[in-house]
């Protein structure tokens, strides 16, 4: 059964609640986007954490460099998964896995930016990653022609376990589960939404379709 992620790209840790509070319900992982983390600081996390204690909680930290460092900053905090960027280098990687191995939680490979997404989430997947998020940030769906099947052919092609951030809205949420991802993530389709509980309850409920 493919997960729903909220992501919260929000910059203060009373606005995120604020968000969570309302859809919770209907959301598997809670995911605390780049830009709250370094707005809010890592208290943002235990703070939602804390509230949704049934929740899984995602870190995006994107991590570049120091990979154990940062990874046990965050899983010290409450985070149940944090992301390494998958364009990092492989001991950076494998240093946020050895911090998951050392809390017991998970890490996650970001291919934002990586060119051959395919290949690397192939060499990712040995390193001892719970997953790869397969990913389209904000700037890249901007682009003319962006579609988020491009996303879904690699994740399928790469045979890995895997996520999709991009794009995802209640009409492309059924082909991202039909493509075998882990973990199908929403931002904008719920936190942008009118009414943000009724909008993570029809992602839900197109998933379970």
């Amino acid at each position: 059964m493919t997960k729903l992620q909220v992501a919260v790209d929000l910059l203060t840790t009373a606005d995120a609640l604020a968000l969570t509070n309302k859809v919770a319900p209907y959301v598997d992982i809670i995911e605390l986007g780049t830009p709250l983390i370094k707005s809010a600081g890592l208290s943002a996390i235990s703070a939602i954490k804390a509230a949704h204690p049934d929740k899984e909680v995602f870190a995006d930290l994107k991590t570049a460099d120091a990979g154990f460092l940062e990874a046990d900053l965050a899983f010290s905090a409450g985070a149940d998964l944090v992301t390494v960027l998958g364009a990092a280098g492989d001991a950076t990687i494998k240093g946020a896995v050895e911090a998951g191995q050392k809390h017991g939680k998970k890490v996650v490979a970001d291919l934002i930016g990586v060119e051959n997404r395919v290949e690397r989430a192939r060499e990712i997947s040995k390193l001892g990653v719970a997953f790869v998020e397969i990913h389209a940030g904000l700037d890249e769906q901007a682009q003319p022609g962006y579609s988020i099947q491009t996303l879904l052919d690699d994740g399928k092609i790469a045979g890995v376990p895997f996520s999709v951030a991009g794009g995802v809205k209640v009409d492309t949420i059924a082909a991202v589960r039909d493509a075998g991802a882990d973990v199908a993530v929403a931002g904008g389709a719920i936190y942008s939404a009118e009414d943000p509980a009724a909008a993570a309850k029809a992602l839900k409920d197109a998933l379970a379709k």
